[in-house]
């Protein structure tokens, strides 16, 4: 999907929230380069200070040990909670480095089949590495650290537009 129509869909998808308070849940570990996409997107823009709470950074990752105790938290702090996910995900080859945007929750650590509940109201995900089905944490942990921060900065940049053309609006 290209860069503009994600800050697009973005954008009208923060509008669409405008009763909802709108939280960033940055999934994922820094003990794993691909599994780093969510932690550096949330530091990333925390330190853009954006105008919402970001969950999910390189200081305070969320993840598999702790997710679902996340999001408790999340729904007990808000009444009724817009929660944008974003976490990295396998593909095929060609695809690596789509950013892909779903009006739909996310199912955290899918291609590890680690169980998850569904988790939020709309994602972003970037295929960080292609799948391989006999050893996806393998492809996980073998993914470029150059390949993921590019990822990291453009989604960081892309949801930044997305809020600064919602503000000017």
């Amino acid at each position: 999907m290209e860069t503009e129509v994600i800050v697009e869909k973005i954008k009208d998808a923060l509008e669409k929230s405008v009763k909802k308070e709108i939280v960033f849940l940055c999934v994922g570990t820094d003990r794993s380069t691909g599994d780093s996409l969510g932690p550096l997107v949330g530091t990333m823009l925390k330190e853009k200070t954006i105008p919402y709470d970001v969950y999910g950074t390189l200081e305070q990752p969320v993840h598999a040990l702790n997710l679902e105790e996340m999001i408790q938290n999340i729904y007990k702090k808000y009444e009724n909670p817009l929660i944008f996910g974003i976490d990295a995900c396998l593909g095929e080859k060609q695809r690596v480095g789509l950013i892909l945007f779903e009006e739909t929750p996310f199912i955290p650590g899918k291609a590890l089949n680690k169980g998850f509940s569904e988790v939020g109201d709309v994602h972003l995900r970037a295929i960080v590495n292609y799948l391989d089905p006999l050893t996806p944490a393998q492809t996980l942990n073998n993914t470029r650290l150059y390949t993921v921060i590019n990822l990291a900065k453009t989604i960081t940049d892309i949801i930044c537009l997305s809020i600064q053309s919602k503000r000017i609006e």
